[in-house]
């Protein structure tokens, strides 16, 4: 049940008070006094915006939430698509990575890059994307 707060008109004390949404939001103490109904502003969700491009700003915002590591990677994805849409369809950071994962491993492919796009055999064709 959600909690209101409430302010005596006269004191400025306050109480938090559980009420049903349904119910009137109104308090009266035991003396017969009315008090005042406190409303705040809106709360806003600001984690829900990480420029795609700043390697801080994720993993500050990411080590804020305290998710799972399969919620790091979905978020991972999703700024990686990011950067691609705004880039001609190519992800720069995803690109480098690849590049320098070769470059320590004399030349070979990262597994992901490995992957095979589709198959084929007489009569028949899948794609994997």
């Amino acid at each position: 049940m959600p909690v209101y707060v409430y302010q005596h008109p006269n004191s400025g004390e306050e109480i938090e008070v559980v009420q049903g949404m349904n119910e009137e939001h109104v308090y009266v103490d035991e003396h017969g006094t009315e008090w005042n109904r406190v409303f705040f502003p809106s709360e806003l969700n600001t984690t829900g915006n990480i420029d795609p491009w700043n390697k801080n700003d994720f993993m500050n915002k990411t080590a804020a939430d305290g998710g799972n590591l399969g919620d790091l990677m979905d978020r991972s994805k999703e700024l990686s698509s990011r950067r691609a849409s705004e880039n001609g369809g190519i992800d720069p950071v995803k690109e480098k990575y690849f590049k320098d994962y070769a470059k320590r491993r004399g030349g070979k492919k990262h597994p992901e890059q490995n992957k095979k796009k589709s198959s084929e055999g007489k009569g028949w064709k899948i794609n994997y994307d």
